[in-house]
């Protein structure tokens, strides 16, 4: 759809990208290696068929071809006929007793399917685990260090975005599934994808699935250039979308975020919203102006989020506000208080869509917003951050645990559902913070269904003044401090299991866990 393909640097990695993306496929596929062989499993039809019978007691399930020419013929005896169709009709793709064989797995797996919050296991009763990682990709470049890192909805690979202006993607290694740590090696990414300036903002199609390439996709926006879609299977541009301005100019977007559903891309510009539909790539537009006369809210929408349970979506920016819109027509529904020290830079909502968590650059606190009371603060949560650089943060499934990194390489975890003291709007205090990086912890994400937790760090180092004229010991300051600064340096992707320790101890093999 474009003819900016040519853009890529796939490179000798498109076969492997494809290969290793199969293996590296979710465990909600293989857990269902007890079904019919080359069948995938179809819990959905007949498990809404009996919860339709128990409901519903006089309705039956939707007869096959032979069993409405049954009916046809046999138009006579209503009650008896109807009951041998029920029960025909909910076994009629095996025998009663495979099927009840069939239907006890399916109830297994999904007991244990990702979505379910005992599946996920996180235990921060104690620090992760280092598993493995990435360091040599970010060293062949200087001060190449790493600006963030997003898990694919489905689990699979991880993105990353760095200084050089690459994507870089990354599969989940296959040892994991196994708990065999101990052969674990360094990761390197099966794909690269090279935006021509500045990377401003990324973001995963909602709906990826590995098994399905064609919902492979992500976003990117980088500086003057339009918004880029990325095959995630083989690195190339599938299509752009092209904002431009009053001007009739290409703009580029300073923040992307599909809607729940993906049928619609969102981006931030200065004071303006542009919403594209994602089928139809091009110019088109929606625009949703954020300040109109001088009322709402002001500065480059910097950030999105969506509400899980409600057709509403919060903007941040960085005039250090906040505001809560309609997915309908964009209309401004709450703008909340400028609380916050600098521009706002990421932010999320609660699972129950109660709560709404915002976070700052050059801002030591991530605030807790309660959206039933709009304006209204329940606690804050304190992390250091002392540069301009997006510190992210991240909430796991069920909405208990929040994770942020800081800029001295710590990784911080809140329990959010400890009470504020006294009822209260309070300081909420970390239930456990580790050193995850000797460098500034930019970017954290937790595993959509499995404890596993990746970080990425790095920031831009500012050389030590070196001024000739100066005097013989101010230079021998200068030299003594270099090293400290270079051994300071740490760009890395980081793989960290945030589960339990004596499961894994158990189906492990020789080699000890933990790898350094």
């Amino acid at each position: 759809m474009s003819d900016l393909g040519d853009g890529c640097e796939s490179g000798g990695v498109t076969g492997a990208g494809q290969d290793s993306e199969a293996d590296g496929e979710p465990p909600q596929p293989t857990a269902a290696a007890g079904g019919e062989e080359g069948a995938p499993p179809s819990p959905k039809r007949p498990r809404r068929s009996e919860e339709e019978e128990d409901q519903d007691g006089q309705e039956k399930p939707p007869p096959s071809e032979h069993e409405g020419a049954e009916g046809a013929q046999q138009g006579g005896e209503e009650e008896e006929e109807e009951e041998q169709q029920r029960w025909e009709g909910c076994h009629q793709n095996g025998d009663p007793e495979e099927e009840e064989e069939e239907e006890g797995g399916r109830s297994d797996r999904s007991a244990d399917s990702p979505t379910g919050e005992q599946h996920l296991g996180l235990d921060f009763t104690h620090d992760p685990q280092m598993l493995t990682g990435s360091w040599t990709e970010f060293s062949k470049f200087t001060e190449n260090y790493l600006k963030g890192c997003k898990w694919a909805p489905d689990g699979s690979c991880v993105l990353t975005n760095s200084a050089d202006n690459v994507l870089r993607l990354y599969n989940l290694p296959p040892e994991v599934y196994s708990y065999s740590w101990g052969a674990l090696s360094e990761m390197s990414p099966v794909l690269r994808m090279a935006e021509g300036d500045t990377v401003y903002d990324y973001c995963w199609y909602p709906n990826m699935n590995s098994v399905e390439p064609d919902t492979c996709f992500l976003a990117s926006s980088s500086r003057d250039n339009p918004v880029h879609v990325w095959d995630a299977f083989y690195g190339d541009v599938r299509a752009t979308f092209r904002p431009y301005n009053h001007l009739d100019e290409l703009t580029a977007a300073h923040s992307l975020c599909f809607c729940p559903d993906g049928t619609r891309l969102y981006c931030g510009f200065e004071k303006t919203v542009r919403v594209f539909h994602t089928e139809r790539p091009g110019r088109d537009c929606e625009e949703r102006p954020t300040m109109v006369k001088r009322r709402g809210q002001n500065g480059i929408i910097s950030c999105f989020a969506f509400s899980p349970c409600q057709s509403v979506y919060a903007c941040g920016s960085y005039s250090r506000c906040a505001g809560l819109y309609s997915c309908q027509d964009g209309a401004l529904l709450a703008l909340l208080p400028t609380l916050h020290h600098g521009g706002i830079t990421h932010l999320l909502f609660s699972p129950d869509g109660n709560y709404l968590y915002t976070g700052g650059r050059k801002d030591p606190e991530i605030l807790c917003w309660d959206l039933r009371e709009p304006g209204k603060v329940v606690f804050s949560l304190k992390r250091n951050v002392t540069t301009n650089q997006r510190i992210y943060f991240d909430l796991d499934p069920s909405g208990k645990y929040l994770l942020s990194g800081d800029t001295e390489g710590g990784v911080s975890v809140w329990d959010t559902q400890t009470a504020p003291p006294d009822g209260e709007e309070g300081l909420l205090q970390p239930q456990l913070r580790f050193q995850a990086h000797w460098d500034c912890t930019n970017g954290i994400s937790l595993h959509p269904f499995m404890p596993l937790l990746v970080t990425s760090s790095g920031q831009r180092q500012f050389p030590w003044p070196d001024d000739s004229d100066s005097a013989s010991d101010t230079e021998v300051e200068a030299a003594a401090a270099a090293p400290q600064q270079e051994a300071r340096q740490d760009n890395a992707l980081t793989l960290w299991w945030a589960g339990p320790l004596a499961a894994p101890a158990e189906e492990s093999r020789e080699e000890p866990a933990q790898t350094d």
